[in-house]
């Protein structure tokens, strides 16, 4: 299993929906989240993309110094960019990163926000557009001279001159709820992702994904993206999941469905169905998993909400339909990306990417014990 851990390039805070509890959006805060996502032992940070958040490509590669495994999901909508351009990007990403990049392909949802990009295409011509770019793309990192003429690219005599680390290229991570976007998953990509939908949704879509890969001779991984509350008991973790939401009076939440209502991703619809358009009254909608994210925020809204066995238990139901790939998410980003790591990991049997040698001593316990060693069974010989 690898845990993946977000990049909150929109925003950070203690609540959704207010500015209080709110925190600054500097570059040394996410090198402090970066930094702790990669000695905790996450296996990537997803970096998103879009008008509301930070350019992803610009703020990934200004983190590779400070991280030395830690691998970077960055986020590419393919209307926005060539893909020769973006071979380019991801070569070089990749050499100087050491082959830490992956991509998370993203066509786009919100019409009203790629009309502003200059994207003018409807929901299946932006897969239709994304099918062609991955299919120059791939071929440019795969070594080959690219001549193509389809109906929205072209591209004469394209090559790419430095390779990828990662061989053919970086992985290719792609998440779409549509038939569109389940035929270009299962033609191009090599992780499906998901949001957190209840199991049976999601086992659905799986197999229908799988089953159209199958039919392409090629087979693909699975991911989940969910938000995670996790706490020692299960009454203060659904206090915290309604702690979140404290601040949200009922306008805050029609003005988000207002905005997410427009939007012609299916996946989207799936969310905000979750809990029927901004009813906060309904908002466990399985066990351990609740909306209450949706309500404010686009894309993933739900999280899994629990004790650690709780949510360890959930995370083995996905696990069984062929998810090995999760990214994981909590406010603030922090603190709780410390707080999965030391209640989930060790119950996963994962481990930090790097410790220092020694017992693991808290202050308290330290000082006592370089004063009197003999008080903690040991002596100084």
């Amino acid at each position: 299993m690898k845990i993946l851990w977000f990049l909150p390039t929109p925003g950070d805070g203690h609540y959704l929906g207010t500015s209080e509890g709110g925190r600054p959006l500097t570059h040394g805060y996410l090198q402090q989240i970066a930094k702790a996502a990669d000695e905790l032992g996450y296996y990537g940070i997803l970096v998103p993309t879009g008008n509301f958040c930070e350019d992803p490509w610009v703020v990934a590669s200004s983190l590779i110094p400070v991280t030395n495994k830690l691998k970077f999901l960055v986020a590419l909508r393919t209307g926005v960019y060539s893909p020769t351009v973006i071979a380019r990007k991801a070569a070089t990403f990749d050499r100087l990163s050491g082959g830490r990049l992956l991509i998370n392909v993203v066509a786009g949802g919100d019409p009203v926000e790629l009309e502003g990009d200059g994207i003018f295409l409807d929901h299946d011509e932006r897969y239709e557009d994304a099918d062609e770019f991955l299919t120059i793309w791939k071929s440019l990192l795969a070594g080959e001279e690219v001549d193509y003429k389809g109906k929205y690219r072209e591209v004469s005599k394209g090559k790419q001159l430095f390779p990828t680390v990662q061989k053919p290229y970086p992985p290719l991570f792609f998440g779409g709820s549509s038939k569109a976007g389940h035929e270009v998953a299962a033609k191009h990509v090599d992780y499906y992702l998901s949001w957190g939908e209840p199991i049976e949704q999601v086992r659905q879509k799986i197999a229908e994904v799988r089953k159209l890969a199958e039919a392409q001779n090629r087979t693909l991984r699975f991911g989940l993206r969910a938000h995670v509350i996790v706490r020692k008991t299960e009454e203060e973790a659904w206090q915290a999941a309604d702690q979140l939401i404290e601040h949200l009076d009922d306008s805050v939440i029609e003005e988000a469905q207002k905005v997410l209502s427009r939007y012609d991703s299916e996946g989207q619809k799936r969310m905000s169905s979750l809990h029927h358009n901004g009813n906060r009254d309904s908002l466990k909608i399985g066990p351990n998993l609740w909306a209450g994210i949706g309500l404010v925020r686009g894309g993933a809204g739900t999280a899994l909400v629990g004790d650690p066995d709780s949510i360890v238990a959930r995370l083995k139901e996905y696990e069984e339909l062929g998810i090995d790939t999760f990214v994981l998410s909590g406010y603030p980003h922090l603190e709780e990306a410390y707080r999965v790591a030391e209640l989930l990991f060790p119950r996963l049997g994962l481990h930090p990417s790097s410790s220092v040698e020694g017992p693991v001593i808290s202050p308290f316990v330290g000082e006592v014990s370089a004063q009197h060693p003999e008080k903690i069974g040991g002596g100084v010989k």
